[in-house]
């Protein structure tokens, strides 16, 4: 999947939308509210999303498209996408957004990332099975299907960032981030 562009209208309701979001979590949010905050008609925001949970989802993509926007888009070396793939797990946790829903509504951070692969996945699958083959033809990470890498990559990610506040009183930040590391590198190596 391309990653997408949105109008300058469509960032200023979705960055009011992302605001409302971090502040009073995704099951709150509304049209009727979203409209006054950005100060647009609800028809105008209708035109552009079928409902609430049309925008929740634009702005989960559009915070992983901001995420992905903070890394290397040339990595070329294994060391190099495992630093990535962390920088991009630490950028994630501390996104407003992300962070907001992780610790205070994991039941719809659930339903948006793992009961269906949406856009902001197939941007972050996109970007890994790039990385993945410019590594592989370096020689740095194994051979096989980069988009099958990639996928067992996001999962071994997504499943470390979600249970991190689970684990916090098991293992320190340092140890935590040490052996993802360690998990990412060890399924990468040739």
């Amino acid at each position: 999947m391309e990653t997408p562009e949105w109008t300058a209208a469509d960032e200023h309701i979705l960055e009011r939308a992302s605001a409302l979001i971090a502040a009073r979590g995704a099951a709150r949010l509304t049209i009727a509210e979203l409209a006054r905050e950005a100060r647009v008609s609800r028809p105008t925001i209708y035109r552009r999303w079928a409902s609430a949970d049309h925008v929740v989802r634009e702005v989960l993509l559009r915070q992983v498209v901001l995420i992905l926007r903070e890394l290397d888009p040339e990595v070329s070396t294994r060391d190099q996408l495992v630093d990535e793939t962390l920088q991009f797990a630490d950028l994630f946790r501390d996104d407003p957004v992300f962070g907001r829903l992780l610790t205070s509504e994991p039941a719809i951070f659930t339903q948006y990332s793992f009961e269906r692969i949406g856009s902001s996945q197939q941007v972050l699958l996109g970007f890994l099975a790039a990385a993945i083959t410019r590594t592989q033809s370096g020689g740095t990470v194994r051979p096989g299907d980069a988009r099958d890498i990639s996928v067992m990559l996001l999962l071994i990610v997504q499943s470390a960032v979600l249970s991190h506040q689970a684990v916090s009183s098991l293992i320190g930040e340092t140890e935590w981030r040490t052996e993802l590391r360690r998990a990412l590198d060890g399924y990468l190596r040739p």
